[in-house]
């Protein structure tokens, strides 16, 4: 009887699952054709094939629905790079490779990805939620990159870690920036391999690990 009990609510739960996945997959494929302040309830719910009732079911408002569908932009992104610097075992030399190849992958920058990160990015400073879900992210990666470098550069001088950190950021958000606005002039492979090439001039020690493609 207990299981006879319990299948309607894990039905119930993965139901709700796959309807929330499907509008927010649905918010992006609409940002990308209709623009973030056009995108609506409607323009999604129609992008589902559902009723607009069934997103303010979910979601309760276009807001609610754009801020998740932001959460979930960085979550997936948070994923990719995490599994690979898993995967890249315990030498910070082949961390920093894995994350530089993360970030340059499809599923991190490609044509479908970055209009999302950049119609989100361009919103931050007037929506308190699109902030704070940016700020909850960047905290994370900017922690998770500062480790790897403070175990590359020990005895380095204080704060060497986090200043590291922030170049290798502000290096990856100007490349995935050209691939946006010029993506004409430069593609993924040539911007991952000018990322570690700079790596490797910067830290000599990096030479051999981070600059293989």
């Amino acid at each position: 009887m207990a299981e006879t009990r319990s299948r309607p609510r894990k039905e119930r739960t993965e139901n709700a699952n796959r309807r929330r996945r499907q509008l927010l997959d649905a918010a992006k494929r609409s940002i990308l054709t209709h623009g973030l302040a056009r995108t609506t309830l409607a323009t999604v719910a129609d992008e589902a094939g559902l009723s607009q009732g069934v997103a303010v079911f979910y979601f309760k408002s276009k807001n609610g629905l754009l801020t998740e569908t932001l959460r979930d932009l960085y979550s997936q992104y948070e994923a990719l790079w995490m599994r690979a610097l898993e995967k890249a075992g315990e030498d910070p030399r082949e961390q920093l490779g894995a994350i530089v190849a993360a970030d340059f992958d499809p599923r991190a920058c490609g044509p479908k990805v970055l209009p999302l990160w950049f119609a989100f990015w361009g919103e931050l400073r007037f929506s308190a939620q699109y902030a704070e879900v940016a700020q909850e992210f960047d905290q994370r990666r900017r922690d998770a990159l500062t480790r790897v470098w403070s175990a590359l550069m020990q005895g380095a001088a204080p704060g060497a870690a986090e200043e590291l950190a922030d170049w290798m950021e502000t290096l990856t958000d100007g490349y995935w920036q050209h691939l946006h606005v010029a993506p004409g002039a430069i593609d993924r492979a040539r911007a991952e391999r000018a990322t570690r090439v700079f790596l490797g001039r910067m830290v000599p020690t990096l030479v051999g690990h981070i600059d293989r493609a």
